[in-house]
């Protein structure tokens, strides 16, 4: 399964990543996508993008070699207040903002009740924020349905993360647990790559069998074009 657009590639400006902004576009040009989002790891993480390098997205055109390219970032969600570490100077040209927790920036096998209390600060205080990133991880177990009825309420978008089931031990069956919640309460979800290397943009296969076993709704998959996901997110096409 290769989606329409990627809303979660690396580009090398991420250390622990392997190709430009340029090799992915011409990967996902390859495979006959419409669009792609550049969404690097924000400063907290080690190998993180200055500020600089988010607000300096403004300078990109939305259409690059003839690809939607999406203005965003991989924020890391901090503590248990919720905090990101992106200020709102780097927020503004952004179009899609994915949080996530990771192990240097949020510790992990923290009590669920505190990783439950992290996301629904992040998702109440941080209105740019408009995906939720790889909650399957284990190591950040959580009251999923709580969370859950927050993006929800909120307008949030759910990811399922390819890249998760082959590093992060659970994501597996905790993701197929939060996949169930988003189709009984009707939830967008995006399948993302996660990609850290270019040709692995817009291949979703692990996401998209897991979606398909459980026979969720393909209209609320919103990646599967670019209209329907810029629709979603009011975003110029």
């Amino acid at each position: 399964m290769i989606i329409a657009v990627d809303t979660h590639t690396h580009t090398n400006i991420s250390h622990h990543a392997y190709s430009t902004l340029e090799e992915n576009i011409a990967a996902a040009k390859r495979k006959g996508m419409e669009g792609i989002a550049i969404t690097n790891h924000g400063p907290a993480l080690g190998d993180g993008a200055h500020l600089w390098h988010f607000s300096s997205l403004k300078n990109f055109k939305n259409y690059v070699y003839g690809l939607r390219l999406l203005r965003g970032a991989e924020a890391n969600i901090m503590n248990e207040e919720g905090e990101i570490d992106l200020d709102d100077y780097s927020l503004a040209p952004l179009e899609i903002v994915i949080a996530s927790m990771h192990t240097p920036c949020f510790a992990p096998k923290q009590p669920p009740e505190t990783v439950t209390r992290a996301w629904l600060n992040t998702l109440e205080h941080s209105p740019k924020v408009n995906i939720v990133g790889h909650m399957g991880d284990g190591r950040y177990k959580c009251d999923y349905a709580a969370v859950l009825k927050k993006v929800k309420e909120t307008g949030r978008i759910v990811e399922i993360n390819h890249h998760s089931f082959d590093v992060r031990k659970g994501s597996d069956e905790n993701c197929r647990e939060i996949a169930l919640i988003c189709k009984e309460l009707k939830i967008p979800v995006v399948l993302s790559t996660d990609a850290h290397f270019s040709d692995d943009v817009g291949e979703v296969e692990n996401s998209w069998q897991l979606l398909k076993s459980i026979d969720f709704p393909e209209e609320l998959i919103l990646n599967t074009s670019l209209r329907k996901l810029a629709e979603f997110l009011n975003l110029e096409v």
